[in-house]
């Protein structure tokens, strides 16, 4: 044991020096004071799910990953639509998730943003025209932003994340 302190003592730190900054790096600051301009405190998104293939859920729960670091950026998911900002709905409506997704804009506090994730949920996609559907989102309650894409990529649904809390120009 002596041995390997003497020789950890004539050697002294091995490791690589620091890599230079990068100021694209800085964005993540931007946008964490941008939140906090806007909100003051985290965003918070209740997620509802109208009746989707499951493809749209998929790639929302990439946003928690270490990659895209959601977390780290003030956004959380929350459990309540009381604690909510805002309104993440995927899919066409279905019939039996109508009376559901008006109760929880209901419950949502004023002012809420209401962002309507995927083709389905924009537009009606495939089956927005079927007898079990009601069709997109907007024609239930009222929508802030329609992310389009069928399934829309992590950055394309932060994007739209992004554009639902930014004032209009």
């Amino acid at each position: 044991m002596l041995k390997t302190l003497r020789k950890i003592a004539s050697v002294g730190l091995v490791s690589e020096p620091a890599p230079p900054s990068e100021e694209s790096l800085r964005a993540g600051r931007a946008l964490d004071e941008r939140i906090a301009a806007v909100l003051g405190r985290a965003l918070c998104i209740r997620h509802v799910d109208a009746g989707s293939c499951n493809g749209c859920e998929l790639e929302i729960q990439a946003l928690g990953n270490p990659y895209y670091n959601l977390e780290g950026h003030n956004i959380r998911f929350v459990a309540s639509p009381r604690h909510a900002d805002m309104l993440l709905v995927t899919g066409p409506v279905v019939k039996n998730m109508e009376a559901a997704l008006k109760r929880v804009c209901a419950a949502t506090p004023d002012p809420k943003l209401v962002v309507a994730v995927g083709d389905c949920g924009g537009t009606g996609g495939l089956l927005g025209g079927c007898p079990a559907c009601l069709g997109r989102v907007s024609n239930v309650i009222p929508v802030d932003v329609a992310v389009p894409g069928c399934p829309p990529s992590p950055i394309r649904i932060l994007q739209g994340i992004l554009t639902a809390i930014s004032p209009p120009a």
